[in-house]
């Protein structure tokens, strides 16, 4: 579809269908098409938000419409600027950019205020005086019907009195509130006589004390729609049984357009939890650092776990678009950054536990620059230089006095090769008084630098490196999955219970590449045989690096899956 501004995507996906079909039979201009990303300011986005971000800017940017960001913030004590900040930045980290100004449901409070009184005059809606529990008696259940408020048949100049009184500040919150005058034998729970403004006494953080009662979300959110001229509204499957109150009201209303609401599945990961009060109660009692802890599914955490916009919109392609719910694999989200810094991340050394490696007949105090690259598809990320020293750091594990034929690292008397450098036999160790091996002593062929060893004897394996003078020591976070269940919370257990121990081992004694050090924060790398890493977007620096692991090389979950 060479006239679409990106690619077919390639998942399923029946909303784009559904939009072809009318493009197609002259039913909607491509460049008509109006979306929008309509996220609630009580929180910040979550991987769940990344995939109606992905759908509803990537529909407008396929078919070359538009789409709006607009934040529904009817709850002014929930939300605050923290949040509309941080959404915004997740937006544009993605890729995506918004049509015309950031838009807000409270900006049409005063249009949507005159639309309440115009149900009231049409005698649409009511004053209602019945308390919470009232309320909730007279709705009646799913299997059976309302009953009418004693309330209901107010007359219209009563109503619009009263509605006076509540937007003044005259009447306590609590006390009353303002229905739609529906059905209340309605099957459809939503449909009888749901509330549309209520008091609440809280100043709000765009409108400040102008107001004193708010919109429900029900109420405001189709008609900001009709006054956007939305043509395409995109929400989740629990929104499906609320269609015919957003038509209502549309019907009900002289707004300016006529949107559509559709459905699809939203994302549900396992091994984690996107409940906002979920994700609240975990900051909120430490269980993380905060909402930028990358152990978090929110987008920040994720972009601080070293993820990456293409990674994830890769994802959100990937798992497609239906029309019913599913759970999607842990797997499958590790394996779209594996496979997207697999291809993009250069490649470096770090040893996470240092075992000192002195190689007996190189040169004091000399330092041989070696050559490595710095990705070994890639020539347009060049080279980098490794210097070898008499000293080095090697990984612990790396290293036995005795071992079988399967392992493939160095063992006293055998040969293994340092990685992009020479071959070397281990022929000695040095022992504290407690028997911990603090040295291991051996001498190296230098006529194996890109070659094999004259006497024909290969070693068993390769192991990385860093030189003790040269390198630079840092910290290295190894994250993992906050859950280690993979329904966190199933049946009545609490979801804390299934909180990972080993969810973050904090690396303080590492050895990196001199380079590294230098590495911008947020910069990716693979740190070979070890996995994928980056530089802290907050506490990487020259002089302190901090690395954060955001996946391993390979999935170590589903072996453990497998042996449960």
């Amino acid at each position: 579809m060479s006239e679409h501004s990106s690619e077919p995507t390639r998942g399923s996906n029946f909303l784009r269908n559904h939009i072809q079909a009318e493009v197609d039979e002259g039913r909607l201009q491509p460049q008509d098409l109006m979306t929008r990303f309509p996220p609630e300011p009580n929180g910040y986005l979550h991987i769940g938000h990344a995939k109606s971000i992905c759908l509803n800017f990537g529909l407008a940017e396929y078919f070359g419409g538009r789409c709006n960001l607009r934040f529904d913030d009817t709850n002014p004590e929930k939300e605050n600027q923290e949040y509309i900040d941080a959404i915004l930045e997740d937006v544009r980290w993605l890729g995506f950019e918004w049509n015309g100004e950031v838009r807000h449901a409270s900006g049409y409070f005063d249009q949507l205020h005159d639309y309440a009184l115009h149900l009231i005059r049409e005698g649409l809606a009511y004053v209602d005086e019945l308390s919470a529990e009232q309320v909730r008696e007279y709705r009646g259940t799913l299997t059976e019907p309302g009953r009418n408020s004693p309330y209901r048949d107010r007359p219209v100049e009563e109503n619009l009195a009263l509605f006076e009184k509540m937007r003044n500040g005259e009447l306590d919150e609590g006390s009353c509130a303002l229905r739609a005058k529906i059905d209340m034998a309605s099957p459809n729970m939503n449909m009888r006589d749901p509330t549309i403004y209520r008091i609440r006494k809280a100043a709000h953080h765009q409108t400040g004390d102008k107001w004193c009662i708010y919109p429900t979300y029900d109420f405001a959110h189709g008609q900001s729609d009709a006054i956007e001229g939305i043509t395409h509204s995109i929400c989740t499957l629990e929104f499906e049984d609320h269609r015919p109150l957003y038509d209502w009201f549309i019907e009900h209303l002289p707004v300016p357009a006529r949107p559509r609401q559709y459905e699809f599945g939203r994302l549900n990961l396992n091994f984690t939890v996107t409940s906002k009060r979920k994700l609240k109660q975990l900051v909120d009692e430490g269980h993380v650092d905060g909402w930028r802890d990358p152990r978090m599914p929110t987008l920040q955490g994720m972009r601080r776990r070293g993820y990456t916009p293409r990674a994830i919109r890769q994802f959100c392609d990937m798992i497609g678009v239906s029309r019913s719910d599913g759970i999607v694999d842990m797997s499958a989200l590790e394996h779209s950054i594996r496979d997207d810094l697999n291809q993009n991340a250069p490649r470096a050394m770090c040893v996470l536990d240092p075992l000192k490696l002195v190689i007996t007949n190189f040169p004091q105090g000399e330092v041989e620059m070696l050559s490595a690259p710095g990705h070994p598809s890639r020539d347009d990320l060049g080279e980098r230089q490794l210097p070898l020293t008499r000293e080095i750091w090697i990984e612990r594990e790396d290293f036995r006095e005795e071992a079988n034929k399967k392992y493939k690292r160095l063992v006293l008397g055998k040969k293994v090769r340092l990685r992009n450098a020479y071959v070397l036999t281990a022929e000695d160790v040095i022992k504290d008084a407690d028997g911990n091996i603090t040295e291991v002593h051996c001498s190296y062929d230098a006529d194996t630098l890109g070659a094999d060893p004259a006497d024909g004897v290969k070693p068993k394996g390769v192991i990385h490196w860093v030189s003790a003078s040269e390198g630079r020591q840092a910290t290295v976070r190894l994250y993992d999955r906050l859950f280690n269940h993979e329904a966190p919370g199933r049946g009545d257990v609490d979801f804390l219970q299934h909180l990972n121990p080993d969810s973050l081992k904090v690396l303080d004694n590492c050895w990196i590449e001199a380079g590294l050090a230098e590495a911008q924060p947020e910069q990716n790398f693979q740190f070979e045989r070890q996995g994928y890493f980056v530089a802290d977007r907050f506490d990487h620096s020259a002089e302190q690096p901090v690395f954060n692991r955001t996946v391993e090389l390979r999935d170590s979950w589903s072996r453990i899956e497998a042996q449960d």
